[in-house]
């Protein structure tokens, strides 16, 4: 059962990937953060109502979730990613994700329903997303981190990019979706956990 296993994630993910990734080959963007999930200092990271956050705590929050390696994000428990959504995603991570994903920045908003001029005034401001936002960005994330564990079960990791891999895959028609694509189920919980499932199935070989 195993091998079939990591057979079929190869064959369903790995090669689509390295297919996907043809055009624009780059370095795996998880290999540039860390495989742990760091937590702020005590104090940190937390903001009372009606009060601007210390630029040094705004900076702080940044760097520690950029340093979050998807694969950590996946692995992460409950508790602790409610924590970082009622704490706020800092939106200046947006603009690493748009990047690593390797599509453009009005996709990204549309796919999380994200509402433009209110994000880039957050970025511009170094400023957290609200828990909504926050829990859209963090459930994209995840699923990237779904995809790295999933390639690194099948054992053959090597020059495999993640985020690209999503990023393309994201935009492919299903025809478990009736033929939609994965992007038009990212803006809500529920939508992001059908996809997730989806790509959980393709692992054990339930969709071709």
């Amino acid at each position: 059962m195993e091998k079939r296993t990591r057979v079929a994630t190869k064959n369903q993910v790995g090669v689509r990937a390295r297919s996907a990734a043809k055009a624009s080959p780059v370095k795996t963007a998880s290999s540039k953060r860390l495989a742990t999930i760091q937590k702020p200092a005590s104090g940190k990271g937390k903001r009372e109502p009606g009060k601007v956050e210390p630029a040094s705590d705004a900076k702080l929050r940044t760097a520690t979730f950029k340093a979050l390696s998807p694969a950590a994000l996946y692995r992460s428990t409950g508790l602790e990613r409610v924590q970082m959504i009622r704490e706020g995603v800092p939106a200046a991570v947006l603009e690493q994700i748009v990047r690593n994903m390797g599509i453009p920045k009005d996709r990204l908003y549309g796919t999380l329903r994200l509402p433009r001029s209110t994000i880039d005034r957050k970025i511009r401001s170094n400023d957290a997303l609200s828990a909504e936002h926050s829990e859209r960005v963090i459930g994209l994330e995840r699923l990237i981190g779904q995809v790295e564990v999933m390639v690194a079960q099948s054992g053959d990791p090597e020059g495999f990019d993640a985020d690209r891999w999503v990023g393309a895959w994201l935009e492919t028609p299903l025809p478990a979706l009736g033929g939609a694509k994965p992007a038009e189920f990212m803006d809500t919980m529920e939508g992001q956990e059908l996809v997730s499932r989806l790509l959980a199935q393709s692992q054990s070989g339930a969709y071709a």
